[in-house]
């Protein structure tokens, strides 16, 4: 059954309120109206907020290019959209802009070790400290993000592996690889890296989540348990 537009979001079925709808089937599943709703949070005496929403569109001929180019008075000439929802739109619409600029610039592909350090290296460099990074790669092993899990003192610091592959999961990540720093200098991994590394590689299986490598940066070089036939 169909929502009655005069009621408020709040008293819809679950699956037809739109902040449910996006946890439930993911943000892909809403319609323009419903993103804007989730902005506005609320309509007016006699339109929820979808319904002003998808009212809104239509007078812009349903193009968010047109949207955007509405001024903040302009939006507000709608009942039910105050300064506060009129400035939610403009923002959002704003980073959705900024974002395509964004998109332009590529994110790396690793190939091997060294670009893996290179990368990770402008993170941890000069340090005092150690932290433990990871990179988040897609099937073709182009970077997703980079992380940083954890921030210790000047002999160690420690990375929870459950942080690591929800981390990992969460940005639908097929690929990892590991990093930290020793401000020592010294690139020999320790017993403690070892194990880590092993547990991490081995919880990966079973996720199916590959660990690349384990980069350990010191000043100017760096250690690679992949290349080292330790991964």
């Amino acid at each position: 059954m169909k929502p009655n537009s005069k009621k408020t979001i709040k008293n819809w079925a679950t699956e037809d309120r739109p902040r449910e709808k996006m946890l439930e089937k993911g943000r892909e599943a809403l319609s323009d109206a419903e993103l804007i709703a989730i902005l506005i949070g609320s309509g007016n005496s006699s339109e929820s907020a979808v319904d002003l929403s998808r009212r809104v569109l239509k007078d812009v001929n349903d193009n968010l290019i047109q949207l955007s180019q509405l001024s903040i008075n302009e939006l507000m000439n709608y009942n039910g959209i105050g300064e506060a929802k009129a400035v939610s739109i403009a923002a959002a619409l704003e980073l959705g802009r900024r974002r395509r600029f964004a998109e332009a610039v590529q994110q790396p592909v690793i190939h091997n070790s060294k670009e893996a350090f290179e990368y990770f290296y402008m993170h941890v460099q000069d340090l005092e400290h150690e932290q433990f990074w990871v990179m988040l790669l897609n099937p073709a092993n182009k970077v997703i993000k980079l992380s940083l899990v954890s921030v210790g003192g000047v002999n160690g610091t420690s990375a929870d592996p459950k942080r690591i592959f929800k981390l990992a999961l969460e940005n639908n990540a097929t690929a990892l690889m590991l990093c930290h720093n020793h401000p020592s200098g010294s690139v020999e991994p320790s017993e403690r890296d070892k194990t880590l590394t092993r547990n991490i590689v081995n919880g990966g299986k079973i996720l199916e989540i590959k660990i690349l490598d384990h980069i350990i940066v010191g000043i100017d070089k760096y250690f690679s348990f992949a290349d080292s036939g330790m991964i």
